[in-house]
């Protein structure tokens, strides 16, 4: 029987396809596994889409929750309704600003601002998807959000096209983004690319294509212990081992941090929460037959 497949894919979404279509595809390749997304890219964007396979999708929320860094070129000549080049267009620029103006307009978006995603996203409002009420012509309005820049930087300017490398907090959107700049430089601000360079700190060079998945699914799979890197790790003994996997809780003073894998002989068995001394399973991710011969 073919051991279920546990684990993560940096996939390199490629232009056009929805992050859904690239889970479902990604999915197929591995005999239809539980699969899902660490937050979503646009179908214009290209880039990392790191996809959880199996029990590894409980800790999706690590990757939603993660910095992300792109590299996106912003048209200041256009302006559309989605702030991309998929929308239509509601307006064009011809008086470009100077070099001195766009550098000193980028640099005031670094840091702690208030934001307001763009109308066609996935937001909900009253249960709806903010991008279907735009379709439909629907009014509202959505609320700005706390985002942090932690770097932004121009990496060339030549009008109209503005290329920059912004490494942000979760909840930024690149092209609300681009519309600001392009609101405080009074010209457009639509994403002509966008590309996605890392998640949680994944380098751009352990990302995969969809050809070389195909060619060869196993090899490309990050374990999820690797995609836990942050957290330490703690060995037990085969006894405490078996009650882990049994939910239960272990008297542990000796430790300090609040967050654990939990392994044995090799094994990731789930991770752990350490409070007061004792540590409380947190995910129970093995059953005693994967681990124990004689479960």
């Amino acid at each position: 029987m073919t051991p279920a497949v546990n684990g993560i894919v940096l996939l390199n979404k490629p232009q056009g396809w929805t992050s859904r279509k690239a889970v479902n595809v990604v999915r197929r390749l591995f005999s239809r596994v539980k699969a899902g997304h660490t937050g979503t890219l646009d179908p214009l964007a290209t880039g990392m889409l790191p996809i959880m396979l199996g029990k590894a999708t409980r800790f999706a929320s690590i990757g939603l929750d993660a910095d992300k860094a792109y590299e996106v070129e912003i048209d200041l000549s256009l302006q559309t309704d989605t702030l991309d080049l998929e929308g239509e267009k509601l307006e064009s620029f011809s008086d470009m600003p100077e070099q001195e103006a766009v550098y000193a307009a980028v640099k005031t978006f670094l840091g702690q601002s208030e934001q307001i995603p763009p109308q066609f996203s996935a937001i909900r409002v009253d249960g709806k998807r903010a991008h279907a009420m735009a379709r439909a012509g629907e009014s509202f309005e959505l609320a700005a959000r706390s985002v942090i820049l932690h770097q932004v930087d121009v990496l060339s300017y030549q009008a109209p096209v503005l290329s920059l490398y912004v490494r942000c907090s979760k909840g930024t959107y690149i092209r609300s983004l681009a519309r600001d700049i392009g609101l405080a430089l009074a010209v457009g601000g639509c994403v002509q690319r966008l590309h996605r360079c890392s998640t949680a700190g994944w380098h751009v060079d352990q990302m995969v294509s969809i050809e070389q998945l195909e060619e060869t699914p196993a090899a490309h799979v990050l374990s999820t212990s690797q995609w836990l890197h942050d957290f330490p790790s703690i060995q037990l003994n085969a006894e405490l081992a078996r009650r882990f996997l049994h939910g239960q809780r272990l008297v542990m003073p000796e430790i300090v941090h609040d967050i654990y894998q939990v392994m044995y002989a090799g094994s990731l068995l789930g991770t752990a929460e350490w409070k007061e001394g004792v540590l409380h399973p947190q995910h129970v991710l093995a059953t005693q037959q994967e681990i124990f011969d004689d479960a």
